[in-house]
């Protein structure tokens, strides 16, 4: 089916063998894996983990596609419309025909991962249904290009949120015994595509907002500020005045890109610095630490740090020690 993953990095095929290939990209940000199982002629499943900040992609189709893609863990950010961006998180489905899938595309924290079923329509719709013909739709109709034009009738991808019913048709898939991984991949796709077909969608879905590009860009901003000067504290309208954006869209739109409020976002910035800080700083005392991220007070940082962690500062130190 060709590449259809993120191009543009420093991608290498490290195996390949019985219809499996795994692939290592790697750039400045970070790396990740991606493995590809071919499961039926034209289709394929593939798991992504990604531990990088952004990648750089240069696809184009030259083909009809379909993907279904699962985030389970982590978050990404993906055009909506032209010039604005919305965010794939947990939970999340996301149908898309890679029609926008050329350029930058960040993940905000710094990982992700998830499964996609990749369909290549002109292969599939000749091979699937005489596959499939006793599986899909007992009343003998199968289109997999209706079923892309209900999901995905536009050049921008559609997201389902929070897609709790699909659940667990992809949670099963991430732990998956070896020696029945393709007879079961083959089953939890057809499954896949049965549940899609049946699923009634609202006449009227809620959307989830999407920011422009420069809404985005000073949201960006103010998390660089803030993890540069975590040792200071900024108020919230101090933060919407200084980057010139509106208050209310400054929290709405961080929230959207990292998935956490200012406040939540910060605090647990600023207690996984402190650990990095516990375990490489040795000379340093749980005070000089405490005024490092930003607290005036030890007592009230060990509170925090205990809240986020689980253990106070010092039990942190010390178990760290021992391992």
């Amino acid at each position: 089916m060709g590449n259809i993953f993120p191009a543009g990095t420093d991608a290498m095929k490290l195996a390949e063998n019985n219809g499996c290939s795994v692939y290592h990209l790697r750039n400045e940000s970070g790396e990740g894996t991606i493995t590809v199982y071919e499961v039926f002629p034209g289709v394929t499943l593939s798991y992504n983990d990604f531990h990088m900040k952004y990648y750089d992609s240069e696809f184009k189709p030259d083909r009809d596609i379909f993907c279904i893609d699962h985030c389970r863990e982590g978050r990404l950010e993906y055009p909506a419309a032209k010039d604005a961006f919305s965010y794939v998180e947990a939970g999340d489905l996301k149908f898309d025909r890679r029609l926008k899938h050329t350029g930058h595309f960040e993940m905000p924290l710094s990982h992700y991962h998830g499964a996609m079923v990749s369909f290549d329509m002109d292969i599939v719709c000749r091979s699937l249904p005489l596959e499939v013909k006793d599986f899909l739709c007992p009343a003998g109709h199968f289109s997999l290009r209706e079923l892309q034009k209900k999901f995905c009738s536009g050049v921008w991808p559609t997201v389902i949120h929070g897609a709790c019913s699909m659940e667990h048709i992809f949670g099963e898939l991430y732990a998956v015994p070896e020696k029945i991984k393709r007879p079961y991949f083959k089953i939890k796709i057809l499954e896949l595509l049965l549940y899609l077909e049946a699923l009634e969608l609202p006449e009227n879905p809620v959307e989830k907002p999407y920011f422009y590009k420069t809404q985005v860009e000073k949201v960006k901003a103010v998390q660089r500020f803030l993890s540069l000067h975590i040792d200071e504290n900024f108020t919230q309208e101090e933060l919407s005045h200084r980057f010139d954006i509106p208050l209310t869209t400054l929290k709405n739109c961080f929230k959207s890109v990292y998935g956490q409020t200012i406040g939540n976002y910060l605090l647990e910035y600023r207690m996984n610095q402190a650990a990095v800080l516990l375990k490489t700083k040795r000379d340093m005392s749980v005070a000089e630490i405490s005024g490092c991220v930003g607290y005036d007070s030890p007592s009230k940082f060990a509170i925090v740090f205990r809240k986020v962690m689980g253990m106070s500062p010092t039990e942190y130190r010390n178990h760290k020690e021992q391992i």
